[in-house]
């Protein structure tokens, strides 16, 4: 299998579990028939994302961008209406600045994700695969710091697991 190949099926499989990181939240929402402590942006800008790159992938005739943006824009509007079906209190939910309210699974998820698709843009030369993704490392790295920094500021333990080495 060619560097490429390879780097292409990465992005699937990292891309497709970073979408599906959303399918926690749906449970939640599901059991407490209700979307509080769920955020909604990121389901709304990442939905707009996936439009906007499939957009681009169908331009490009690029199958691996085409085929995870589609898988993408589909949950993350499943997410959406979702969380429109179970919020109770249509108005947006107070932000608490605690690391409880960040999605650790998520932190990993768009690190790795990322990271593939900036490497298979690089692989390419393809400014327009590669400079979007940057930010996601540069923000991963930001919240993996949060998350170390802050773990313990607002309860005894983390509501996360990380690995110890």
């Amino acid at each position: 299998m060619e560097f490429l190949q390879f780097l292409s099926w990465a992005c699937i499989v990292f891309t497709v579990g970073m979408f599906s990181t959303g399918l926690t939240d749906l449970k939640k929402m599901r059991a407490s028939k209700s979307a509080d402590n769920v955020q909604f942006l990121p389901f709304l800008t990442t939905c707009l994302n996936n439009l906007g790159w499939l957009y681009y992938g169908i331009l490009k005739t690029d199958g691996t961008l085409v085929l995870v943006n589609t898988i993408g824009a589909c949950l993350q509007s499943l997410y959406i209406l979702s969380y429109c079906h179970y919020t109770n209190d249509k108005m947006e939910i107070v932000r608490t600045g605690s690391v409880e309210r960040l999605s650790f699974s998520l932190t990993v998820a768009t690190f790795l994700t990322s990271t593939s698709w900036t490497l298979y843009g690089l692989q390419l030369q393809d400014y327009y695969i590669m400079v979007p993704n940057t930010p996601g490392i540069v923000t991963s790295l930001i919240r993996f710091f949060l998350f170390w920094r802050f773990a313990y500021v607002n309860q005894g333990v983390p509501s996360y697991k990380l690995i110890e080495i």
